[in-house]
Protein backbone atom coordinates (compact mmCIF):
# COMPACT_ATOMS: atom_id res chain seq x y z
CA UNK A 1 0.00 0.00 0.00
CA UNK A 2 1.58 3.45 -1.15
CA UNK A 3 2.94 5.86 1.64
CA UNK A 4 3.41 9.27 2.55
CA UNK A 5 6.17 9.48 0.17
CA UNK A 6 4.39 7.61 -3.15
CA UNK A 7 1.13 9.56 -1.83
CA UNK A 8 2.82 12.89 -1.27
CA UNK A 9 4.51 12.38 -5.34
CA UNK A 10 0.92 11.95 -6.62
CA UNK A 11 -0.55 14.96 -4.64
CA UNK A 12 2.11 17.40 -6.20
CA UNK A 13 1.68 15.96 -9.88
CA UNK A 14 -1.82 16.86 -9.13
CA UNK A 15 -1.71 19.66 -7.48
CA UNK A 16 0.47 21.19 -10.34
CA UNK A 17 -1.55 20.01 -13.05
CA UNK A 18 -5.63 20.79 -11.43
CA UNK A 19 -4.83 24.20 -10.14
CA UNK A 20 -7.83 26.01 -10.73
CA UNK A 21 -9.43 23.19 -12.61
CA UNK A 22 -13.30 23.10 -13.40
CA UNK A 23 -15.00 20.20 -13.04
CA UNK A 24 -17.54 19.76 -16.07
CA UNK A 25 -18.88 16.27 -14.94
CA UNK A 26 -17.87 13.24 -12.84
CA UNK A 27 -18.36 9.87 -14.33
CA UNK A 28 -18.97 6.80 -11.63
CA UNK A 29 -18.38 3.32 -13.00
CA UNK A 30 -19.89 1.20 -10.00
CA UNK A 31 -21.41 1.88 -6.91
CA UNK A 32 -18.68 1.57 -4.75
CA UNK A 33 -15.07 0.82 -4.22
CA UNK A 34 -13.99 -0.21 -0.73
CA UNK A 35 -16.94 1.40 0.57
CA UNK A 36 -19.88 2.86 -1.62
CA UNK A 37 -19.97 6.57 -3.07
CA UNK A 38 -22.18 8.95 -1.02
CA UNK A 39 -25.27 9.57 -2.41
CA UNK A 40 -25.00 12.70 -4.87
CA UNK A 41 -21.19 12.28 -5.31
CA UNK A 42 -21.07 13.10 -9.12
CA UNK A 43 -23.53 15.74 -9.11
CA UNK A 44 -22.60 17.45 -5.83
CA UNK A 45 -19.09 18.14 -8.23
CA UNK A 46 -20.06 19.27 -11.42
CA UNK A 47 -18.80 22.96 -11.63
CA UNK A 48 -16.66 22.84 -8.68
CA UNK A 49 -13.17 24.21 -9.33
CA UNK A 50 -10.07 22.52 -7.70
CA UNK A 51 -8.12 24.94 -5.83
CA UNK A 52 -5.52 22.52 -4.38
CA UNK A 53 -4.68 19.49 -4.18
CA UNK A 54 -3.14 18.62 -0.51
CA UNK A 55 -2.36 15.46 1.84
CA UNK A 56 -3.22 14.39 5.43
CA UNK A 57 -1.50 10.90 6.38
CA UNK A 58 -1.74 8.67 3.40
CA UNK A 59 -5.26 10.63 1.85
CA UNK A 60 -5.33 12.96 -0.85
CA UNK A 61 -6.99 15.84 -0.37
CA UNK A 62 -9.06 18.30 -3.19
CA UNK A 63 -9.88 21.28 -1.99
CA UNK A 64 -12.52 23.40 -4.08
CA UNK A 65 -13.99 26.33 -4.15
CA UNK A 66 -16.52 25.40 -1.49
CA UNK A 67 -16.78 23.68 1.76
CA UNK A 68 -16.16 20.88 0.30
CA UNK A 69 -13.12 18.39 -0.04
CA UNK A 70 -12.88 15.85 -2.60
CA UNK A 71 -10.86 12.72 0.04
CA UNK A 72 -9.20 9.63 -2.41
CA UNK A 73 -6.61 7.41 -0.95
CA UNK A 74 -5.06 4.90 -3.38
CA UNK A 75 -5.71 1.81 -1.40
CA UNK A 76 -3.44 -0.95 -2.79
CA UNK A 77 -3.46 -0.35 -6.46
CA UNK A 78 -5.05 3.11 -7.00
CA UNK A 79 -3.56 5.48 -9.38
CA UNK A 80 -4.66 8.78 -11.10
CA UNK A 81 -4.10 9.40 -14.82
CA UNK A 82 -4.59 12.36 -16.64
CA UNK A 83 -5.50 12.38 -20.10
CA UNK A 84 -4.01 16.21 -21.44
CA UNK A 85 -5.58 16.30 -25.05
CA UNK A 86 -9.48 17.33 -25.89
CA UNK A 87 -9.19 13.80 -28.05
CA UNK A 88 -8.10 11.72 -25.08
CA UNK A 89 -10.68 13.28 -22.74
CA UNK A 90 -13.55 11.88 -24.70
CA UNK A 91 -11.38 8.71 -25.57
CA UNK A 92 -11.44 8.54 -21.08
CA UNK A 93 -14.74 9.22 -21.16
CA UNK A 94 -16.70 6.88 -23.49
CA UNK A 95 -13.50 4.28 -22.82
CA UNK A 96 -14.91 1.33 -21.14
CA UNK A 97 -11.54 0.08 -18.99
CA UNK A 98 -12.23 -2.07 -16.71
CA UNK A 99 -10.61 -0.98 -14.17
CA UNK A 100 -11.11 2.76 -14.67
CA UNK A 101 -14.07 3.44 -11.89
CA UNK A 102 -13.96 7.03 -12.17
CA UNK A 103 -13.40 9.75 -14.67
CA UNK A 104 -13.59 13.20 -13.82
CA UNK A 105 -13.67 15.94 -17.02
CA UNK A 106 -12.91 19.02 -17.09
CA UNK A 107 -14.22 22.49 -19.13
CA UNK A 108 -10.51 22.93 -19.95
CA UNK A 109 -10.96 19.51 -22.06
CA UNK A 110 -9.06 16.79 -19.73
CA UNK A 111 -9.93 14.02 -17.94
CA UNK A 112 -8.91 12.45 -14.46
CA UNK A 113 -9.10 8.79 -14.42
CA UNK A 114 -8.84 7.20 -11.14
CA UNK A 115 -8.14 3.44 -12.13
CA UNK A 116 -8.07 0.69 -9.57
CA UNK A 117 -7.90 -3.09 -10.24
CA UNK A 118 -7.77 -4.37 -6.67
CA UNK A 119 -10.66 -1.73 -5.13
CA UNK A 120 -9.22 -1.05 -2.01
CA UNK A 121 -9.07 2.91 -3.25
CA UNK A 122 -11.86 5.32 -1.66
CA UNK A 123 -13.95 8.08 -2.73
CA UNK A 124 -15.80 10.40 -0.69
CA UNK A 125 -16.71 14.42 0.17
CA UNK A 126 -16.61 16.08 3.19
CA UNK A 127 -16.49 19.31 4.28
CA UNK A 128 -13.42 21.58 4.87
CA UNK A 129 -14.25 23.08 7.63
CA UNK A 130 -14.70 19.91 9.99
CA UNK A 131 -11.83 17.65 8.26
CA UNK A 132 -10.30 17.54 11.45
CA UNK A 133 -12.82 15.67 12.98
CA UNK A 134 -13.70 13.50 9.86
CA UNK A 135 -13.72 9.86 11.02
CA UNK A 136 -11.14 9.33 8.18
CA UNK A 137 -8.44 11.78 9.87
CA UNK A 138 -9.49 11.99 14.04
CA UNK A 139 -6.99 10.43 16.14
CA UNK A 140 -4.29 10.70 13.57
CA UNK A 141 -1.18 11.96 14.80
CA UNK A 142 1.36 14.55 13.57
CA UNK A 143 2.71 14.94 10.02
CA UNK A 144 6.23 13.48 10.27
CA UNK A 145 7.71 16.62 7.99
CA UNK A 146 6.43 19.33 10.68
CA UNK A 147 7.12 20.64 13.91
CA UNK A 148 4.71 18.49 15.36
CA UNK A 149 6.76 15.37 15.32
CA UNK A 150 9.26 16.69 17.19
CA UNK A 151 11.77 14.22 19.46
CA UNK A 152 10.64 15.20 22.75
CA UNK A 153 6.93 14.34 21.31
CA UNK A 154 8.23 11.08 20.39
CA UNK A 155 9.87 10.25 23.13
CA UNK A 156 6.88 11.00 25.19
CA UNK A 157 4.75 8.42 22.73
CA UNK A 158 6.89 6.15 22.64
CA UNK A 159 7.45 6.07 26.56
CA UNK A 160 3.95 5.15 27.31
CA UNK A 161 4.00 2.05 24.90
CA UNK A 162 5.43 -1.36 25.83
CA UNK A 163 5.12 -3.21 22.04
CA UNK A 164 7.68 -3.02 19.32
CA UNK A 165 9.06 0.12 17.81
CA UNK A 166 8.66 -0.36 14.70
CA UNK A 167 4.95 -1.64 15.53
CA UNK A 168 4.46 1.41 16.71
CA UNK A 169 6.19 3.77 13.90
CA UNK A 170 3.43 2.36 11.82
CA UNK A 171 0.49 3.49 14.00
CA UNK A 172 -1.25 6.03 12.70
CA UNK A 173 -1.91 7.68 15.62
CA UNK A 174 1.53 8.15 16.50
CA UNK A 175 2.52 9.37 13.28
CA UNK A 176 0.61 10.17 10.03
CA UNK A 177 1.88 8.22 6.48
CA UNK A 178 4.73 6.00 8.01
CA UNK A 179 4.31 2.47 6.82
CA UNK A 180 5.84 -0.77 6.65
CA UNK A 181 9.03 0.03 4.09
CA UNK A 182 9.38 3.28 5.65
CA UNK A 183 9.82 2.45 9.06
CA UNK A 184 12.29 -0.48 8.55
CA UNK A 185 14.66 2.14 6.88
CA UNK A 186 14.05 4.52 9.69
CA UNK A 187 15.36 2.12 12.49
CA UNK A 188 18.02 0.77 10.04
CA UNK A 189 19.20 4.36 9.91
CA UNK A 190 18.27 5.54 13.37
CA UNK A 191 20.20 1.95 14.46
CA UNK A 192 17.65 1.05 16.41
CA UNK A 193 16.43 -2.53 16.55
CA UNK A 194 12.65 -2.74 15.23
CA UNK A 195 12.18 -5.98 17.97
CA UNK A 196 13.07 -3.08 20.86
CA UNK A 197 9.95 -2.54 23.63
CA UNK A 198 9.04 1.27 22.68
CA UNK A 199 9.62 2.59 25.66
CA UNK A 200 12.75 1.51 25.75
CA UNK A 201 13.53 3.25 22.36
CA UNK A 202 12.21 6.46 23.60
CA UNK A 203 15.76 7.30 24.81
CA UNK A 204 16.67 7.11 21.31
CA UNK A 205 13.74 9.36 19.96
CA UNK A 206 15.69 12.11 18.77
CA UNK A 207 18.12 9.43 16.10
CA UNK A 208 14.60 7.85 15.05
CA UNK A 209 12.70 11.29 14.28
CA UNK A 210 15.31 12.70 12.18
CA UNK A 211 15.82 8.95 10.64
CA UNK A 212 12.17 9.69 9.48
CA UNK A 213 12.06 12.41 8.17
CA UNK A 214 15.34 11.67 6.31
CA UNK A 215 14.11 8.65 5.17
CA UNK A 216 10.73 10.28 3.99
CA UNK A 217 12.65 12.88 2.47
CA UNK A 218 14.82 10.64 0.29
CA UNK A 219 12.02 9.11 -1.00
CA UNK A 220 10.16 12.20 -2.11
CA UNK A 221 12.98 13.03 -3.61
CA UNK A 222 13.25 9.77 -5.68
CA UNK A 223 9.39 9.96 -6.81
CA UNK A 224 8.55 6.99 -4.02
CA UNK A 225 8.47 3.30 -3.87
CA UNK A 226 7.23 1.37 -7.26
CA UNK A 227 7.12 -2.55 -5.76
CA UNK A 228 4.11 -3.25 -7.41
CA UNK A 229 1.58 -1.08 -8.74
CA UNK A 230 2.28 2.56 -7.71
CA UNK A 231 3.00 4.84 -10.86
CA UNK A 232 3.05 8.99 -10.38
CA UNK A 233 0.27 10.80 -12.14
CA UNK A 234 2.49 10.44 -15.69
CA UNK A 235 2.62 6.88 -15.15
CA UNK A 236 6.57 6.35 -14.40
CA UNK A 237 7.39 4.63 -11.46
CA UNK A 238 9.46 5.82 -8.58
CA UNK A 239 12.94 4.64 -7.29
CA UNK A 240 13.69 4.86 -4.37
CA UNK A 241 13.21 0.96 -3.87
CA UNK A 242 16.94 1.24 -5.77
CA UNK A 243 17.66 3.13 -2.62
CA UNK A 244 16.40 0.60 0.17
CA UNK A 245 19.29 -0.07 2.85
CA UNK A 246 17.49 -3.14 4.41
CA UNK A 247 13.65 -3.12 2.93
CA UNK A 248 13.15 -6.61 0.65
CA UNK A 249 17.12 -7.44 0.96
CA UNK A 250 16.71 -10.40 3.15
CA UNK A 251 20.30 -12.68 3.04
CA UNK A 252 21.83 -9.54 1.11
CA UNK A 253 25.01 -7.96 2.92
CA UNK A 254 24.35 -4.50 5.18
CA UNK A 255 25.25 -1.87 3.29
CA UNK A 256 27.32 -0.77 6.28
CA UNK A 257 28.71 -3.92 8.22
CA UNK A 258 28.49 -5.97 5.32
CA UNK A 259 26.68 -8.27 7.66
CA UNK A 260 23.64 -10.68 6.44
CA UNK A 261 20.24 -8.49 6.80
CA UNK A 262 17.69 -10.71 8.31
CA UNK A 263 13.52 -10.51 7.81
CA UNK A 264 11.48 -11.48 10.54
CA UNK A 265 7.69 -10.79 10.75
CA UNK A 266 6.17 -7.97 13.20
CA UNK A 267 2.11 -7.98 13.67
CA UNK A 268 2.28 -9.72 10.66
CA UNK A 269 4.22 -7.76 8.20
CA UNK A 270 7.83 -8.08 7.02
CA UNK A 271 10.70 -6.48 9.05
CA UNK A 272 14.08 -5.86 7.76
CA UNK A 273 16.97 -5.18 9.48
CA UNK A 274 20.97 -6.29 10.80
CA UNK A 275 21.18 -7.64 13.98
CA UNK A 276 25.17 -5.81 14.19
CA UNK A 277 23.87 -2.88 13.12
CA UNK A 278 20.73 -2.40 15.27
CA UNK A 279 20.54 -1.91 18.98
Amino acid sequence: MPELPEVETVRRGLDAALENAVIESVMLRRKDLRAPFPDGFARALAGRKILRVKRRAKYLVFNLDSDDAIIAHLGMSGRFLIARHPVGCEAAARSEGKHDHVVFTFKDGRALIFNDPRRFGLMTVAKKSALAAHKLFAGTGPEPLRKGFSPEYLKAALAKRKGPVKTALMDQALVAGVGNIYASEALFLAGVDPRKPSHKAADHAAKIAGAVRQVLKEAIASGGSSLRDFRHVSGEEGFFQHRFRVYGREGKSCPVCHQRIFLIRQGGRSTFFCKTCQK
